[in-house]
């Protein structure tokens, strides 16, 4: 029998005998049971003198000091919403089989969806799917970055904040960062809804918005360099270099008297600061200091 259907039954208390034995050898029955027993700790504590306390209140009375009387209904309420709350979520996960994946600062992971798309994400970026709907429904949601390569099969969303990115199969990649938006396809064709416009790409076309502003261009790699340990760009803010430098080396750089808006075409890599300071400072003709606590200075260099 579905499991869903014996735990809604054994929710509502209107399972069968046979229904019961049933429920009760599931996997995780003593789970459901678990929670709801630990609902039996959310009441109020009693007094056993209650008869004292109201004496109490009468003698207050003749002293005539106001008392005020204490109201459970409030704060009972509001204990039974958290568990119904937290209940709620929990039943959700369990059914839906949420996975959520979230890495740290310099750190990457590769993950494997059930139907065997594989995606790399990229450092301090989340992605977050339902395993239970996914043969209904390939869609996921993604803050940050990752790189899909998506196997064939029925339609394929990545939904972010700034727009929707919708495939059969293909490999392509998604960024995400604030209201940065930008997707390169690395192959196959790519539609991309952001903004109240959609664009059709095909393998080595990008679309970005930036500041407000939607252009297309192109890609001449083959997959994005940053699965090799190598952050690229092309004519982008220096401040979003700034926040990658950040992420991929767990640093706070701090600025002096330069215009990030200013665009930077080049690249760093995520296995030696020094260098990647010099690839960003040199063609801007910026100076840098390292400083302890994990800090970066940028200044403008002196001529």
């Amino acid at each position: 029998m579905n499991k869903e259907y014996l735990v809604k039954k054994w929710l509502a208390d209107e399972l069968s005998d046979a229904e019961r034995k049933e429920f009760e050898q599931l996997e995780d029955f003593q789970l459901h049971k678990d929670i709801l027993d630990n609902a039996a700790y959310f009441k109020s504590s009693g007094f056993s003198e209650m008869d004292d306390f109201e004496n109490f209140s009468k003698r207050l009375d003749t002293l005539g000091n106001p008392v005020r009387k204490m109201n459970w209904v409030k704060p009972l309420l509001r204990i039974a919403s958290v568990f119904v709350i937290g209940f709620t979520l929990y039943y959700l996960f369990l059914f839906n089989n949420v996975v959520e994946v979230q890495t740290l600062v310099s750190e990457k992971t590769t993950i494997e969806l059930p139907d065997a798309s594989t995606v790399i994400v990229n450092a301090m970026s989340e992605v977050r799917y339902s395993k239970r709907e996914w043969s209904q429904k390939r869609e996921l949601e993604l803050q940050g970055e990752a790189f899909f390569d998506v196997a064939k099969g029925s339609k394929f969303n990545v939904i972010t904040t700034e727009g929707i990115v919708s495939v059969l199969g293909t490999q392509f990649n998604v960024k995400q960062r604030g209201s940065y938006f930008e997707v390169e396809c690395f192959e196959g064709i790519v539609k991309v809804t952001s903004q109240n416009t959609s664009e059709q790409l095909k393998a080595g076309d990008r679309f970005r918005f930036s500041n407000g502003q939607i252009s297309l261009g192109k890609t001449t790699f083959q997959n994005p360099q940053w699965t090799k340990n190598v952050s690229s760009f092309d004519r982008i803010p220096l401040s979003e270099v700034i926040s990658e430098l950040e992420r991929q080396y767990n640093v706070e750089v701090a600025v002096d008297k330069i215009k990030t808006e200013r665009l930077f075409t080049g690249g760093f890599v995520h296995d030696n600061i020094e260098n990647a300071l010099k690839s960003i400072t040199e063609p801007l003709d910026l100076g840098y200091n390292i400083e302890a606590g994990n800090r970066v200075s940028l200044f403008a260099s002196e001529k």
